[in-house]
């Protein structure tokens, strides 16, 4: 018996509206899979633990199914590669916004075609991202990083080290212990 399984990924715990992993757990179970891996981890990132032993699982006529072909592979190569390699197992995907592909010659070059817009969509938000910083370095008072804490947060933080550990101080008042640490080092000073 073949058997249809869901993967779902977010990069982060407040990924956009549409790419929850809510959202895709409820959008895979409608489509059909009966069992659905979910994982939070960036799409840079190749080394996906909960995707690898997925795919170790995967048998002969099986079907992986996705919300999104971002959700599975966020470059060309690495998607192709992915992509064949479960070709080569006899093993179908499923990408919910797309269909379903399968190793013909029209399925390969869809999906060459595909993970390449997505590949060129990744690039141009790196160069909004860059050209918006760029355009605020021009600005008077622009400061690299996050704000600095107000003084009057340091300063009670730092009193509360007499009487607290760092990391009742950090749960207290929402500074790292690494902060904490650097800032009591520049008034030991």
């Amino acid at each position: 018996m073949f058997t249809i399984y869901g993967y779902a990924r977010v990069s982060s715990k407040k990924q956009l509206h549409g790419n929850s992993i809510e959202e895709q757990t409820t959008t895979l179970t409608a489509n059909g899979a009966i069992t659905i891996t979910t994982e939070q981890y960036t799409g840079k990132t190749t080394s996906r633990p909960k995707l690898q032993k997925l795919l170790d699982s995967l048998q002969p006529g099986d079907t992986l199914m996705v919300t999104k072909l971002d959700r599975l592979a966020r470059n060309v190569s690495e998607g192709i590669e992915l992509i064949r390699a479960l070709f080569k197992k006899d093993v179908k995907v499923h990408v919910l916004n797309i269909g379903l592909l399968e190793n013909t010659s029209m399925g390969n070059f869809f999906i060459t075609t595909l993970l390449a817009v997505a590949e060129l969509e990744r690039n141009m938000i790196i160069e909004r991202t860059q050209a918006g910083k760029e355009v605020a370095r021009t600005k008077a008072g622009f400061r690299e990083g996050r704000p600095p804490l107000p003084c009057e947060k340091i300063q009670l933080a730092i009193s509360l080290l007499d009487s607290y550990t760092y990391r009742e101080v950090e749960a207290m008042t929402g500074i790292s212990k690494a902060t904490l640490v650097r800032y009591r080092r520049k008034t030991k000073l």
